[in-house]
Formats: C-alpha cells, structure tokens, sequence
C-alpha cells in the first residue's frame, strides 16, 4: 500500500492522495462525491458505495450508480447542487475537473482528494486508499489483491507473446490515439502490443490518417462511440494495403472496459490479450 500512514488517530484517518496531499478525515467518510465514472466505480469496488451521495453524469457501474443524484458533469460542476449533498469528502479527477472550481471546494473547507490513477498499481492503491477514508478496509483490501493477482496472472500468460504492432483509435474526427503514458497503452504492452504512437508527446494525441498509413499496424483497436457500432473500423478497409485490413484485425472493444481507470480494466485487457491472440494466429 502507498499510503502515508494510512495514519489513524482515534476515529480519524489519513491518507495521501496521487496529487501527494496528505487527506485527513475526523471520521471515517458516509458522505462521498465522485468527480468522475472512474472514480464513482473505484469507490463501489472499495465498499464505498453506501457512502457515495453524488456523482458526475455518465457514472453508470455499478447499476447502484445510476441512480445517484448528479452534481454536473466532469468538466463542469454543479456546485450547488454538490454543496446541497453535504460531503464529507470529494473526490476529484485531477486530470480533468475544472481546477478553479476545485479550488472553490477546498476554499469552502471541504476535504478534496484528487485522484489521478495511470495503471494497475494506481487503481489497486486507489482502492485501499478510499477503504481507509470510507471505514472499508477489508472488502478494499481484498479487492486490491484479486485485482493483482488477476494482472500477474495475465503478465505471467503473455510474458513471451511476439510483439504486435497496434493503432488504438479513441476518435475519428479528429483523428486521436493513445501515448505510452496511457494505461490502455500499459494494458496493450502486458499483452504483447506494441503502441505505434508511444513516443507522442501529449497522452491523447491528434494524428493523421497519413501516420497510420506510415506505421501500418498490425491490427486496430477502437471502442468506437461507446456503441456496439464498427463504422470507425470498417472506414479503415478504404486503405486494403495495410496489415490490419488485409489479415481483418479490426477490433471493437466495450469503452468502458478499458476507458475508466478502473478494476474493470482487468477484463478490458483480458478482451485486448485475446485480440492480439487471433492477430498471431493470422500471421
């Protein structure tokens, strides 16, 4: 565990958050917001859930979620009706609320954790970080070790797969990838994939249909719309000299498997193994 503690007092609590803020609670939490879908899962997988009051739209898993009163959306808070819910504690998406509103909680006294998870590790520690601040350590903890013994296991598997050379398309218009810096892109390396766009300087990069034509991978992987809907792979079979096209490694994959730091991720990169699977075999 990457806590600093977690440190506990009488009925209080401490822990550092992916922001290396110390968060402290008098009490363990019973009423939480969630400033983000990855967030709003993360804390139901810690045992969270009962405390969870509010949370951003499109936070729909577990089912529980969808019925939690709104407070905005990621990119635009609500703060009226947040403040109206009476937290005592926020958590935040430090990579992508509005900072000044942030800034606004915190200046109203409100304990704010940020929460900024890039891989396994993070989405392990983030669970038994939130069981200590909820008061759920031991449903938090166990989830944490079936979460790292599910990503060693898929390690251990694929450890010796031959490379594949992947585009992950996450739009089409504009066209954007995946950096390495990504966790979809960690979970195409634990597969054996290799991300043609790993060196790109920004983590969601703009590219160039001309790009992609250039690196010809192997195969191609969307999540499309967040639609069980193939029209953004099926575009690709206008360039039939590419690898992908000719061997049919067009991929669509459930976006919330793999697009939420989350432990659902787990079966997202289990479906991405698999992929990459039937891409070897059609060599």
């Amino acid at each position: 565990m990457s806590l600093a503690g977690p440190a506990q007092g009488a009925d209080g609590v401490c822990v550092t958050d992916d922001a290396d803020r110390e968060v402290c609670l008098e009490a363990p939490a019973s009423r939480i917001v969630a400033l983000s879908p990855g967030v709003t899962e993360l804390l139901f997988a810690a045992g969270a859930g009962e405390a969870v009051v509010g949370a951003v739209g499109f936070s729909d898993y577990p089912a529980e979620a969808a019925g939690l009163p709104r407070v905005g959306s990621y990119d635009r808070l609500d703060l009226e009706a947040l403040l109206a819910l009476e937290p005592d504690l926020v958590v935040a998406w430090a990579g992508g609320n509005p900072g000044d509103q942030l800034d606004r909680l915190a200046a109203l006294g409100l304990p704010v954790y940020f929460s900024d998870v890039g891989d396994f590790a993070g989405i392990a520690e983030s669970l038994e970080r939130f069981g200590t601040l909820a008061g759920t350590p031991d449903v938090a903890a166990s989830a944490a070790s079936s979460l790292r013994e599910e990503v060693a296991a898929l390690r251990e598997r694929y450890a010796a797969a031959a490379p594949v050379p992947v585009f992950y398309q996450v739009w089409e218009q504009p066209l954007m990838t995946l950096n390495g810096r990504h966790w979809i892109s960690r979970s195409l390396e634990l597969c054996g994939g290799v991300n043609l766009f790993a060196e790109a300087s920004a983590l969601v990069p703009r590219i160039g249909v001309e790009a992609v034509l250039a690196r010809d991978p192997e195969a191609i992987i969307t999540g499309g719309m967040g639609e069980p809907d193939s029209t953004w792979l099926e575009a690709w079979r206008a360039y039939p000299r590419l690898t992908a096209v000719r061997r049919d490694n067009l991929f669509l994959i459930d976006p919330d498997l793999v697009q939420r730091a989350a432990p659902r991720l787990v079966e997202g990169t289990r479906r991405l193994c698999q992929y990459l699977e039937v891409a070897r075999g059609r060599r």
